[in-house]
């Protein structure tokens, strides 16, 4: 865990970032990323760390920043992360550590965390849900971005997948249920699935009524993203889904996400890295697992109408490594 037992300023706000259009699931649309931003400082020098609160898992921004503000204005690093309760507020100020630790050692974050130097990473971009022809035209509209992840969880899903594949069949696929299918619909739905080549489908069956994917063959790989949470969760995942998506949203920052990479490839599950709909303050910190991804799905920015200033440089759906003036 970054820190020290100095005596830091910590500062809280929320903040909203306009979505360029509608960003759809099957749990519903939204025009705008609702993030709250933590700032850690001493007199020298200074670190962010953004988070998302997702009403998912009963969080809000408001809730999360009241929770930071408790902290007080000067508080120390560990009974700071010690005392929060939501992961959201604890991701916030976990990154936020990461990033003044680098700025007062010289150390960047991929060095303490013993990865790889970062290198530039191809990133899924969502296509949000829609009907089959809007995705299918979404879908040729980016005919430069190679690997695309749709949304699904709807009926029309099995038209959706196919309607995308005609369109791209130049494209990696990826999908995302979201919890939207069920027992009933889901043999088909992997057959069409397999047939549009997928490479992956993510939570198909609800959180906590997912057992049945343990007793099907997987003719598409199965990612756990709403069952995933922690390392803590991990290995009882294995046999019903063969990789994980680790967002440290949910994780609740940098530190825990690193713990459950381990813990993803002591499974032999497969990982992706992803994220909410947000700022490249959020992608920052988790670009230092990209080197321990299958798939990264740090398309947040993108999917906005503007990013924050030194923002991260995606081009083509290739990710540069992060600026310092950025995080780290």
């Amino acid at each position: 865990m970054p820190g020290s037992n100095a005596v830091l300023q910590i500062k809280a706000s929320i903040e909203c970032w306009p979505i360029d259009g509608t960003f759809t699931i099957s749990r519903g649309s939204k025009r705008e990323a609702v993030v709250v931003v933590v700032e850690v400082s001493n007199d020298e020098h200074s670190g962010r760390g953004e988070c998302v609160p997702y009403a998912r898992y009963g969080e809000t921004a408001e809730a999360t920043l009241t929770e930071l503000l408790k902290l007080g204005p000067e508080t120390s690093p560990t009974i700071a992360l010690q005392s929060l309760v939501g992961k959201a507020a604890h991701n916030a100020l976990d990154c936020a550590l990461w990033d003044w630790q680098a700025k007062r050692t010289g150390i960047a974050p991929f060095k303490r965390a013993g990865r790889p130097t970062p290198q530039p990473i191809l990133t899924c971009y969502t296509i949000s849900l829609d009907t089959p022809e809007a995705m299918a035209v979404a879908a040729k509209r980016v005919a430069q971005l190679p690997l695309l992840k749709l949304k699904l969880g709807r009926d029309g899903d099995a038209n959706r997948m196919r309607a995308v594949r005609a369109s791209r069949p130049d494209a990696r696929l990826v999908a995302d249920a979201n919890e939207g299918w069920d027992v009933a619909t889901l043999p088909d739905l992997m057959d069409v699935a397999a047939e549009c080549r997928l490479e992956l489908i993510e939570q198909p069956l609800a959180a906590g009524a997912d057992s049945f994917l343990a007793s099907i063959v997987h003719k598409v790989p199965i990612c756990a993203d709403e069952s995933a949470h922690d390392a803590a969760n991990v290995a009882a995942l294995a046999g019903r889904y063969d990789a994980v998506n680790i967002k440290l949203d949910k994780t609740g920052g940098l530190t825990p996400a690193l713990e459950m990479v381990e813990a993803a490839r002591a499974a032999n599950m497969r990982i992706m890295v992803g994220c909410m709909v947000a700022t490249s303050l959020s992608m920052a910190p988790a670009l230092v697992l990209s080197g321990d991804a299958d798939w990264v799905d740090l398309d947040g920015p993108l999917l906005l109408a503007s990013d924050r200033p030194h923002g991260l440089v995606i081009r083509d759906g290739w990710i540069e490594p992060a600026l310092p003036s950025l995080w780290g």
